[in-house]
């Protein structure tokens, strides 16, 4: 599970610094406070994505991916292709009529969506026209979304894994030639529908290679669908829950000019441990977990669930250590050029703050998820989301009126460890997991070693200027002084804190070799592929 897990987040990393280089290259592009094109372009990108999040990831994963594992471990790979071809077929089908129905209700949607738009009838319009270009994007995601379970349920992660590169490819593509931020943003949305038609068409080469035979075809509702159905439906339900955390968060932000375009900015680095760590160890673990409780092997569960959490953790703790110790170094050095001002960085920093102490919530959420999916329970994790929604709702209203933008941040945050907590709980309570006494020990040592590693980040941003002067000789056109202060910081901190893991034994080398190491014969059903890149 490790190793996959290394795997899908190694190649994952190439398509997140990428996606970085794409969005500071909007918003040198399109700015944030100053023009209306970021936050009609924010808007354009984040909408099919909502819907995405719903159907083809939430929904998805609770049912589609535990019941075409069993499928194939049990009825064989005919079978499960034949699973995987109806499914298809029905949940592209109802996302293309979501997507229909969205391009034409536009209009009155985003009234809904982005109520302090209103006020700026250029910024609405623009918004809409982009929304209505980039909105296909959902369908084709859906097919790559399936696919992706697919494979990965074949133990092949590297396509679906590198699937997001073409989207950050196509959209640099499509911006670098312009040269007004109305321009760029146009661009950009059509950059999103190229790149969804793009990595459909990859995954499709994909899973053909792999030898399943998932085809198009009309929608049929068999039984093995309709039983997919009653499993998605309250995964959907989780998932749309989520997704109202960051509606009510959208729609609020529209009030203040550029705070959809500061809490994207944000979102960039606090997403980076979710989509490195949370999503790799959760695609990883899933059909192992599947396979260890159908089996009935309580001891192969238990050790998947803590390996996951110390793995996941000891990645994730340094990264919310460093966005807590120094959130305005980070996004001035990332992000302050062109139309991105200053005082853009300064508001984005102050969001990203509050976002820092929740990231090992979000990571964890993607973790302890598997747990209820595994064992074919979609409802649990729809209750805690429901819960979740409810609190987060309550602070955001409240946090908005008496610190602003800030105040949503917050709002997140806290509610995504009011979702942990209602996880850990549950689990704890049907004595499906509780950590073991040597994973809560190795969780302190990589604690301990995290906040070593965030106290001497934050002495780095104290001293920035200082930093900056060291530096200063090996600046080069296009990369300055505080570019190279925030990358001298952050591998610094890294090679601290990694000094800190061994030293502490929070991880030792032959740990790291057995993870790495390719199973033998008998374990050979969780190894990828030889070919699996």
């Amino acid at each position: 599970m490790i190793r996959s897990s290394l795997v899908f987040g190694g190649l994952t990393m190439i398509s997140r610094f990428m996606g970085l280089a794409r969005d500071i290259a909007v918003s040198a592009y399109m700015g944030a406070s100053a023009t209306i094109a970021a936050d009609a372009y924010n808007t354009a990108l984040s909408f099919p994505n909502l819907f995405r999040r719903i159907f083809a990831e939430g929904a998805f994963a609770a049912a589609f991916v535990p019941a075409y594992s069993r499928t194939l471990a049990e009825k064989g790979e005919a079978e499960a292709d034949r699973v995987a071809v109806d499914a298809l077929a029905t949940l592209a089908a109802i996302t293309v009529v979501i997507t229909i129905a969205a391009q034409l209700a536009m209009p009155w949607l985003m009234q809904l969506i982005n109520p302090g738009y209103m006020d700026d009838p250029a910024k609405f319009k623009l918004a809409v026209i982009l929304t209505q270009i980039a909105m296909p994007y959902l369908p084709a995601m859906t097919i790559v979304a399936l696919l992706s379970g697919v494979l990965n349920a074949r133990g092949r992660f590297a396509v679906s894994a590198l699937a997001p590169t073409l989207l950050n490819l196509f959209m640099l593509a499509a911006i670098l030639p312009t040269r007004t931020p109305e321009a760029a943003a146009t661009a950009a949305a059509w950059g999103i529908l190229a790149a969804g038609v793009g990595q459909a068409a990859l995954l499709v080469w994909a899973v053909r290679r792999a030898g399943a035979r998932v085809r198009f075809s009309r929608p049929r509702l068999t039984p093995e669908i309709r039983k997919l159905i009653v499993l998605a439906v309250p995964g959907a339900i989780a998932a749309s829950a989520t997704q109202i955390n960051v509606f009510v968060s959208q729609a609020l932000s529209s009030q203040v000019d550029g705070a959809r375009s500061w809490l994207n900015a944000a979102d960039r680095l606090y997403q980076l441990p979710l989509g490195l760590v949370g999503v790799a160890v959760g695609v990883a673990l899933l059909p192992t977990l599947s396979r260890a409780v159908h089996s009935g092997d309580k001891a192969g569960a238990q050790g998947a669930m803590d390996d996951a959490v110390a793995f996941s953790m000891a990645l994730t703790l340094p990264a919310a250590a460093a966005l807590l110790a120094m959130p305005f170094f980070l996004i001035d050095g990332l992000f302050t050029r062109g139309e991105f001002r200053t005082f853009d960085a300064r508001a984005t920093a102050d969001a990203l703050f509050h976002y820092g102490w929740g990231v090992p919530a979000f990571v964890l959420t993607r973790v302890f998820t598997p747990a209820f999916f595994a064992r074919q329970d979609t409802k649990g994790p729809m209750w805690f989301a429901l819960a979740s929604v409810v609190a987060n709702l309550t602070l955001c209203v409240v946090l908005f009126r008496v610190i602003g933008v800030p105040g949503l941040a917050v709002a997140t945050s806290a509610a995504a460890w009011l979702n942990v907590l209602l996880m850990v709980g549950t689990l704890a309570r049907r004595k499906t997991w509780t950590p073991s006494a040597g994973t809560v020990g190795r969780l302190g040592k990589i604690l301990f070693c995290s906040l070593g590693m965030g106290a001497a980040l934050w002495a780095a941003q104290t001293f920035r200027a200082d930093l900056e002067a060291l530096v200063a000789p090996l600046t080069f056109p296009g990369f300055g002084p505080k570019e190279l202060a925030v990358l001298a910081a952050s591998f610094a901190g890294a090679v601290l804190y990694v000094a800190l893991l061994f030293a502490t034994r929070a991880v030792t080398p032959g740990e790291i070799k057995r993870s790495l190491r390719r199973p033998k014969a008998a374990d050979k059903s969780d190894a990828l592929p030889p070919d699996a890149v």
